[in-house]
């Protein structure tokens, strides 16, 4: 029997903050119940030491990979099943009396993967000791010191994790000693979950649950969005502000300097301009951190929105995954994971699943869309416009002022300072200012995006409405919220970038 332990309890609204041990060792040992004491200390003392759930993850290989099971399970531990091979192949390595056990063994996985399909199986089982690092946070090797005796040997796999700094516990195969490397790179919290968790709620876009997801995660969804919503510190306009307000200084400049003006409050309303400049550019770098909170937050909101479009699907997608956001990693594990425990219980039928998505999705997303399209769109025009004007107007006075000169034409003081001083130096510092708030915010590249993501959804639409089956409905679904999320992340990376510089 094994010894259930509670996963620690979260609070409505919060997401669980999950760790995951790997596991790597050798088939053939000279005390399994030595090294199975050990495994089962070490694996009790990182639960007492680091806060959160532990979920074990190993392939179901003789020796060590079944003793790390066995005790895991036995403390209450999540096994996630990674093996090289697809079962059959993979079962080539076992007598049928051990296969059969090891089936039996599968069978309470609460999840399985499978490496490699097709391939040489020396390089599969390495690959399946490779992905079994990078999913970890920790790996626990049992390993004897000696170089491996063939491809994917626990040598491979322990020399791999210390190479890319990955804390690593070894238990020595013959005296069971267990020391540590790279213990140090070792993070026992996720920071940007735990202030994600410590948001107040709040209600948000949606006021239902449509996909029957569970509620800590809808509500966590919520919160993100409305903190995302309510929270933008407005970095572009003030980023424009302070633009607009060295435009006006060199305006006014260039008119003291066109029109010999010499009012006394001409100065000092330039160094106003400069002084509340300067003073948008001090907030903007005073609430630099505000605005990495905004960015995860949304990040946050729009992860939890395609994880509860996608609840209802047979099986748990990696998309989130995939994606390997590095400032939200502990989100998006937590929502995986979540969503695999709770995916085989289809909480809607397909019919209703396809017209919630649609409706909820699909339609939600094409409407947000079309609003985008339809502020940046005119906007964009006239800045173009304006660019355009103001330089072809610079490029005709500068020749009509070359011209002047050249052949000495006379004409009034007032056009010759307007048209020789003035506009010379103001419109170029106009054309290039539009171009600034074209590149402050990103027109050309949101009209192009914002099209896109038109065309693909109305397509993806008409394919979801057809849909007659789960593994199609899937398909559209998942190639749906890839473009989603790509533009989610995209969006990130340009903000996150543009804004902190």
């Amino acid at each position: 029997m094994s010894e259930q332990m509670p996963a620690p309890k979260v609070a409505v609204g919060q997401l669980p903050l999950f760790h995951v041990v790997g596991f790597s060792g050798h088939r053939q040992l000279e005390s399994a119940a030595g090294v199975a004491e050990t495994i089962g200390a070490t694996l009790k003392s990182l639960q007492r030491e680091i806060p959160g759930e532990w979920i074990a993850l190993s392939s179901i290989a003789g020796g060590s990979d079944q003793l790390f099971v066995k005790q895991a399970r036995a403390i209450g531990l999540s096994w996630h099943a990674i093996l090289p091979l697809p079962r059959l192949e993979f079962a080539q390595d076992f007598t049928a009396a051990e296969w059969a056990v090891v089936e039996e063994t599968l069978a309470t996985a609460d999840h399985l993967s499978v490496i490699s399909e097709t391939g040489e199986r020396e390089d599969a089982y390495l690959d399946c000791g490779i992905e079994t690092v990078n999913g970890a946070d920790i790996l626990i090797a049992v390993w004897d010191g000696q170089p491996a005796r063939g491809k994917g040997g626990t040598a491979d796999v322990v020399q791999y994790a210390k190479s890319i700094g990955k804390p690593v516990l070894i238990i020595d195969a013959g005296t069971h000693e267990v020391r540590k490397e790279n213990w140090s790179r070792l993070e026992p919290g996720d920071a940007v979950l735990a202030t994600l968790n410590k948001l107040p709620e709040a209600a948000s876009a949606w006021a239902e649950n449509p996909f029957k997801a569970p509620d800590a995660i809808f509500l966590f969804q919520q919160k993100c969005d409305y903190h995302a919503s309510h929270g933008a510190p407005q970095f572009r306009r003030l980023i424009v502000s302070t633009v607009m307000l060295h435009v006006i200084a060199t305006l006014i400049a260039s008119a003291t300097l066109a029109y010999g003006l010499h009012l006394i409050a001409l100065p000092w309303l330039e160094l106003l301009c400069l002084t509340i400049g300067l003073g948008a550019a001090l907030v903007l770098r005073h609430h630099l951190h505000s605005h990495h909170s905004w960015v995860r937050c949304r990040l946050a909101a729009e992860f939890c929105r395609s994880a509860l479009a996608t609840w209802g699907l047979p099986r748990a997608a990696p998309l989130l995954i995939d994606l390997d956001v590095s400032s939200v990693r502990g989100l998006t594990r937590a929502l995986y994971i979540l969503h695999s425990r709770s995916s085989a219980e289809r909480p809607v039928k397909m019919a209703d699943f396809k017209r919630i998505y649609l409706e909820k999705r699909i339609d939600d997303q094409l409407a947000y869309y079309n609003r985008q399209v339809n502020r940046a769109m005119p906007l964009f025009n006239r800045l173009t416009v304006g660019f355009w004007v103001a330089t072809i107007l610079a490029v005709l006075i500068t020749a009509a002022y070359a011209i002047t000169r050249t052949f000495d034409f006379g004409m009034p003081e007032w056009i010759r300072e307007t048209g020789f001083v003035f506009l010379p130096i103001s419109l170029p510092v106009v054309a290039a200012s539009v171009i600034s708030f074209i590149s402050i915010n990103d027109l050309q590249r949101r009209v192009a995006r914002y099209r896109e993501m038109q065309a693909l959804l109305e397509a993806n639409r008409a394919q979801v409405t057809y849909c007659q089956t789960w593994n199609s409905l899937e398909r559209i679904v998942l190639k749906t919220e890839r473009a989603l999320l790509q533009e989610v992340v995209e969006w990130h990376s340009i903000t996150s970038f543009s804004d902190s510089h």
